[in-house]
């Protein structure tokens, strides 16, 4: 349990230049005392930690001290370095300049660990790099000064305005996401920060106590509404690439059985309809009727 806290209190003090010991002892649920002499454990394991008293005071690894290797495997530090340079996809120009000085602080001066042929290369970053990244920066900071975030929130149910305390930022379904509590709503919510605009930092929060989200697909993608089809065999890649191999049974005519729940008729009509004729509903009636209706609309709009 001891060397667990102490390596958390390492890797704590990797990711950011200072903290405190009691925000240390709320973290890791002991007292004050208890840091005070892991901090010493830490030092005489040959890693420098310095205490400064005061208002802007806390607990840092002493600047120009690179940790020794021997800590940690040659495995162990690429991992550590492939994560890092990941965050280079989608941070602004001054938060890759912070990462990499932490990769500097890793690495003994003039050894590259990441070997040339690399063979994981993640990039988080969307096609709006450039707007993502100012709100990723705004809600960090948000974040962590404790400070209520107001913005405008455009969903299918409209665009909303919207007062919250942000807690958590999350990379889920291939966005960006805020965890955060909502005024409006006087619960926890997730946005996603893509339908986000206008964001503005205003009062500072008291944080309350927030629990995770739950992300399980039965929770956010409730089955409410089963629905069953044929796919035509030329579509087979999507049924894959979207909900895996055993989302459909091949027919005697090549055609692709799928069946599987949605969270509402809507969603399921407007992906039905990007296959165009290349998929037939068969249950239920009543979306059969539905999905005629939805395409003599965009007829009418055509003749």
């Amino acid at each position: 349990m001891k060397i667990a806290r102490l390596i958390g209190i390492l890797s704590i003090l990797l990711q950011q230049p200072k903290t405190t010991a009691a925000e240390l002892a709320e973290r890791f649920e002991v007292s004050t005392r208890t840091i005070y002499r892991d901090i010493e454990v830490i030092c005489q394991a040959g890693i420098p930690l310095v205490t400064t008293q005061g208002i802007g005071g806390g607990v840092a690894i002493m600047d120009g001290f690179k940790i020794d290797r021997t800590l940690l495997s040659s495995a162990d530090m690429q991992a550590i370095l492939i994560g890092l340079k990941t965050l280079d996809s989608f941070c602004t120009p001054d938060n890759a300049k912070r990462y990499q000085q932490l990769i500097d602080r890793l690495c003994p001066a003039g050894e590259n660990l990441l070997p040339v042929n690399q063979h994981i290369l993640i990039d988080l970053a969307s096609w709006d790099k450039a707007a993502l990244t100012d709100k990723i920066e705004l809600l960090q900071d948000a974040i962590t000064d404790s400070r209520k975030v107001a913005f405008v929130y455009c969903a299918p149910a409209g665009e909303t305005e919207r007062l919250v305390e942000p807690y958590k930022l999350l990379f889920q379904w291939s966005s960006w996401y805020l965890w955060a509590w909502c005024n409006l709503r006087q619960d926890f919510r997730l946005f996603r920060l893509s339908r986000m605009s206008s964001l503005a930092l205003v009062e500072d929060f008291v944080p309350r106590s927030a629990p995770l989200p739950d992300l399980s697909v039965e929770r956010v993608f409730p089955s409410l509404y089963q629905v069953k089809a044929l796919i035509e065999p030329d579509c087979k890649w999507r049924l894959i690439d979207e909900y895996g191999v055993d989302s459909f049974q091949a027919q005697p005519d090549g055609r692709l059985l799928f069946e599987i729940g949605f969270t509402d008729e809507e969603n399921i009509i407007s992906w039905l309809a990007t296959f165009g004729s290349h998929a037939e509903v068969l249950e239920p009636v009543e979306l059969r009727r539905r999905m005629l209706d939805f395409a003599e609309a965009i007829c009418a709009n055509y003749r």
